[in-house]
């Protein structure tokens, strides 16, 4: 039978009004009595007809064009309102930037909340591994991992040594024009892969990063490592925006990047586990990988956790560091007064090398990366989805200030880049970069949950001190070396405009960060 045109139509638009009116039954004769009986008032509803396909058009395009954490601030300053319930694809999103609401979600209600579905999207690369994983799972992996990451295992700054220095003689000392943002990739995939492994990916160096590695599935070089590895974190983020549609996102690429990745990491699973617990305890440095055998002998746990934390540490502080030097190219006063700080903290380039708490002393250069975590948090998106019946504190009634209601199986979406740049919360200049706030008094603000760069409550990042640690070393270095950063985006450092981002699973700055280094 052939369906002409009008009875197209004719179906869709009853397709359209059955889905409508299933909306309009489920909130006001389910969602608003369960409401009720919790004592929560009605949030704001943002309808955007038809279903809310503008909403998801505008996103996708946003998304493409590099603009989506711009779209989504325009979008809560559209509706002016910090918490409210909105229709995309015909569901119902509930999205907050309400700091109350997020610690209720991330904290004093953890248990009420789930990942969603991160782990089915993630579980290709990734694993079994403490960021996909919940409930009991997840537990196991935070007791196995945490200790992996005290302080006193993260104090030790003689790999990351090696490392920045070969960046900072081989690549920025020739007064070139590189691509910083590149080499800060290289940095920390090199310094994270020391950290875990006790050998390195050597990408900063062109002729270490094509030795291969003897992986149980054929050989691996480093730079095949690390391209397999950012090619499936791309299309990881890709399923995250497909949202329930994230099993249609697969590529044969995707299966053997993981399964390269996979094999180089295996290299030093087993690695690790062969080599006898006496010679390990004779060996005279830390090395995580070696630490995380004497807890668990399979060699797929091991593998999975070692690859969650890569994930986190890599990207998340390459990051960073690209932003900070955006903002210290685009104000050089800046720049000077740090590397003020920084000669008379720690002196000149030949000095005795930092330690771990001198460098979260220098006030100047943690007030810098507070700032810059601030205007760009590791995570700037996020969300989970209720597994109870539960609620937030606030957002609903006419004033929204009432409690509202979270059904179970709800989604919710925060953003943390939006938040910590509310003028609600951080005043007038709220987007400007400015280190010197941190100087402020801070009562004024919200309870510490207006300023979470990595996370809050249990699943709090728990590398934030290695990779804070590696930033602040990082910047010292530079510091001591070079008078002056020019960073080549004309057009935006004349009118000290932002950068456009580029928002896969974390951030970065899109077309990378064009720079000189001058002595």
């Amino acid at each position: 039978m052939i369906i002409d045109l009008s009875d197209a139509l004719i179906i869709g638009g009853i397709a359209l009004c059955f889905l409508l009116s299933y909306q309009a039954i489920y909130f006001y004769f389910i969602y608003s009595p369960r409401a009720k009986k919790l004592g929560c008032a009605p949030p704001l509803i943002v309808h955007a007809f038809p279903l809310g396909l503008p909403t998801i058009f505008g996103l996708i395009r946003a998304w493409r064009n590099d603009d989506l954490l711009q779209y989504l601030s325009d979008n809560f300053a559209r509706i002016r309102t910090r918490t409210g319930m909105q229709v995309m694809a015909g569901q119902l999103w509930l999205n907050t930037i309400e700091p109350e609401n997020i610690k209720a979600m991330l904290a004093t209600s953890f248990k009420d909340f789930s990942l969603g579905f991160r782990y089915e999207v993630m579980h290709g690369l990734l694993g079994d591994g403490i960021f996909t994983l919940s409930g009991e799972g997840w537990k196991h992996s935070r007791a196995l991992l945490r200790p992996q990451f005290s302080r006193e295992q993260v104090s030790h700054l003689d790999s990351m040594r090696t490392h920045i220095n070969l960046m900072i003689n081989n690549h920025f000392k020739g007064g070139q024009v590189v691509d910083a943002q590149v080499l800060y990739h290289n940095l920390t995939i090199d310094t994270a892969t020391e950290f875990l492994f006790g050998e390195s990916t050597n990408t900063l160096d062109p002729v270490l990063a094509q030795q291969g590695l003897p992986g149980p599935r054929g050989v691996v070089t480093g730079e095949q490592f690390a391209n397999a590895f950012t090619y499936a974190q791309e299309l990881l983020s890709i399923r995250v925006m497909a949202g329930s549609a994230w099993f249609l996102v697969w590529t044969p690429k995707f299966r053997r990047s993981c399964k390269v990745c996979h094999n180089f990491i295996d290299y030093f699973v087993f690695k690790a586990l062969a080599t006898p617990m006496e010679k390990d305890q004779e060996a005279d440095r830390y090395v995580f990988i070696r630490e995380l055998t004497k807890e668990t002998s399979d060699p797929k746990v091991i593998r999975d956790q070692a690859l969650n934390i890569l994930l986190a540490g890599r990207d998340t502080t390459a990051a960073l560091l690209s932003f900070t030097t955006y903002y210290l190219g685009a104000y050089p006063e800046v720049y000077d007064e740090l590397r003020e700080a920084v000669l008379a903290d720690f002196g000149p380039a030949d000095s005795e090398p930092p330690t771990f708490e001198r460098l979260k002393q220098c006030k100047v250069l943690q007030n810098v990366i507070r700032e810059v975590l601030r205007l760009h948090p590791n995570v700037p998106l996020n969300f989970r989805q209720a597994i109870v019946d539960t609620k937030f504190p606030t957002g609903g009634g006419p004033n929204r200030d009432q409690p509202i209601f979270v059904p179970k199986g709800q989604k919710v979406f925060y953003s943390t880049y939006v938040m910590q740049r509310s003028k609600d919360i951080w005043g007038a200049d709220s987007t400007s970069f400015r280190p010197e706030r941190w100087n402020e008094p801070r009562e004024a603000l919200a309870s510490g949950w207006d300023y979470i760069p990595f996370n809050g409550g249990p699943r709090i990042c728990i590398g934030q001190q290695f990779a804070l640690t590696e930033a602040s070393y990082t910047l010292v270095r530079i510091c001591q070396e070079f008078t002056r950063i020019e960073v080549l985006h004309p057009d935006v450092i004349t009118s000290r405009k932002e950068m456009k981002q580029r928002m896969r699973l974390t951030n970065s700055a899109s077309g990378g960060v064009m720079a000189r280094f001058i002595r």
